[in-house]
This record gives C-alpha cells, sequence and structure tokens, in this order.
C-alpha cells in the first residue's frame, strides 16, 4: 500500500484528487478535490456518505436534491487558503449534488460513510473557529470548520491547518488508533497539502508518520507538495514541517468506527514533554495569518 501520494496519482475522473474508502484500504474517510473552470458545473450522488463542500479556491453554489425537495447554497469562498477562512455546506448521504462556478475555482469535498441522514446546511465563514495551537515554532494555526464540537456530522470530522514557514506542526506527533474510552479514538485520516510560493518558486514540506504497533504499521517520510496526499490508517503523524520562506496548508480528514464523533489522541510519549514548554514561549507573531469575519482567534 503507498500510502504517500503526489499531485495527479489520487486522481480518478473529474477528480484531482480521488480518495474513495475502497481505495485507501479503509471504511469511512474520503476526500475529492475538483477542479472547476469558468461556467463550469459537477454533479455527484453522496450515496451512503456525508459530505462537506469546501472551496479552496474561488466560489460556487451548491445544489442539493432529494426525495423531499432541493436547497441552494451560494458558497463566496475565497481566492486561496492562505488568504481567508471560508464558507462552506453540508451534503447529506442519499441526495444529488450540482456544484457550479462562475468563476471557476477548487473545490475539497470532504467525506465519511455514515448511518443518519443529517439535513443539509450553508456553514458560514462568521462561525468558524480560528484556534492558535502551540507556541514558538510549534505555532500554527487551525480552522475548525469541521471540528468534532463544532459542527455536526453524523461521523465526519475535518479540519484545515496552516503552518508557517519553517515551523512544525502536528507536533508532538500523536496517534488515534486504538479505542480507548476517554483517552483515544480510532480514526482514519487524510492530509491534502497546498503550499504558498515566493517569487514564483513553489513552496514544499516534509510529512512523517512513524509504526505505533498497531494496524498496518504505516511508516511515511515524505516530501510533499501541492496537491499531495498522505493517508494515514494508523500510526504516530508528524511532524509536518513546512520549509523556510513557504506557509504550509493541509486538510485533515477523518472520520471511524466509534459510536461517539471525537477527536481524541495520544501523544508520542518521547515528545510528550514539548507542550509543557509551549506557556513559556509566545505564539509565533506571524499568526493568526487571518480569522473569521467578527470572530477572535482562541
Amino acid at each position: 500500500m503507498t500510502y504517500h501520494l503526489p499531485a495527479g496519482k489520487a486522481a480518478a475522473g473529474p477528480y484531482a484528487v480521488d480518495v474513495t474508502p475502497e481505495r485507501a484500504g479503509w471504511a469511512h474517510s474520503a476526500l475529492r478535490v475538483l477542479d472547476l473552470p469558468p461556467g463550469g458545473a459537477h454533479t455527484f450522488d453522496s450515496g451512503d456518505s456525508e459530505w462537506i463542500v469546501l472551496p479552496l479556491a474561488g466560489g460556487c453554489t451548491v445544489a442539493v436534491a432529494d426525495g423531499s425537495g432541493r436547497e441552494t447554497f451560494e458558497l463566496t469562498g475565497r481566492p486561496d487558503v492562505f488568504s481567508g477562512v471560508s464558507d462552506f455546506a453540508y451534503v447529506p448521504r442519499d441526495a444529488r449534488t450540482t456544484v457550479t462556478s462562475p468563476g471557476g475555482g477548487r473545490f475539497a469535498l470532504t467525506g465519511a460513510r455514515c448511518e443518519r441522514r443529517l439535513p443539509a446546511r450553508y456553514g458560514p465563514a462568521s462561525s468558524v473557529p480560528v484556534e492558535l495551537r502551540g507556541t514558538g515554532n510549534c505555532s500554527r494555526q487551525v480552522n475548525n470548520f469541521g471540528a468534532a464540537d463544532v459542527f455536526d456530522c453524523d461521523r465526519l470530522i475535518a479540519v484545515e491547518v496552516i503552518t508557517p514557514g519553517g515551523n512544525w506542526s502536528s507536533f508532538p506527533p500523536h496517534k488515534h488508533d486504538e479505542h480507548r474510552p476517554g483517552e483515544e479514538s480510532v480514526l482514519e485520516e487524510i492530509y491534502y497539502f497546498e503550499f504558498a510560493g515566493h517569487e514564483g518558486t513553489p513552496g514544499l514540506g516534509y510529512q512523517r508518520v512513524s509504526p505505533s504497533g498497531r494496524g498496518r504499521g504505516t511508516d511515511v517520510l515524505a516530501e510533499v507538495r501541492d496537491g499531495d496526499v498522505v493517508l494515514i490508517p494508523d500510526g504516530w503523524h508528524g511532524p509536518s514541517m513546512a520549509v523556510p520562506g513557504h506557509h504550509m496548508y493541509y486538510l485533515n480528514v477523518m472520520a471511524g468506527p466509534g459510536a461517539e464523533r471525537a477527536w481524541l489522541i495520544c501523544d508520542h510519549p518521547d515528545h510528550a514533554w514539548i507542550r509543557d514548554t509551549w506557556p513559556g514561549q509566545p505564539v509565533d507573531p506571524r499568526l493568526p495569518l487571518y480569522t473569521a469575519p467578527g470572530r477572535s482567534p482562541r
């Protein structure tokens, strides 16, 4: 099994990225990235999964239809992932959805197989909590648009992380591959990367996943670039390292079999001590890159 999928390797049909549970070899988490030209449209059936349509660049209209009716959501979107928080739309299972973009753009479809059918909904950018996590060179920004305690889904958990150039995120390394009530949940995870360029030079970073002694023994040390994907069925994941001069963005998509939708993690015992140093250091002054309209970072 290949856990690092460079840009283009996960493409299928209309999608620049199409990671299905079958392709990943697991049961729940999915991610599609859809590029639309100006005036372009794409229709998909949600099937047995719930989805969040999240603009990465550009805006779109999301029309959701099922046996009981049709709802339409206008997403303002954003110029790119380093410019601002985006609004989004939740698409329930067993629906047909059309994404239309007058100006064109790139859109993430974060998905998870689920049991409950929740209503289609609009998520305004102003409702997205922007969290500053860590301090010093472990500082990063987390846009918690689909976090378990923020937006109601059946299985899906999704957040965005921005790591300033030269910083480490997903650190200390942590895992969520074991069911320990109240301490750790089992979650399959997808990382999708984008980078800020500098004077025409593309950015890059590095992603580490090391075996935890459970599951498949996932072991990855990858140089990651725009459009790359890393699959994490198990293992200690982190650090995610942004090279100096280039901010790193990644979209995390998670889902698992547990009855409780919760992000419960266990830090690597060799590195957990780093959290104790954070209170004595300031947050990287480059953060936040931006906040949600009308909100302050927490």
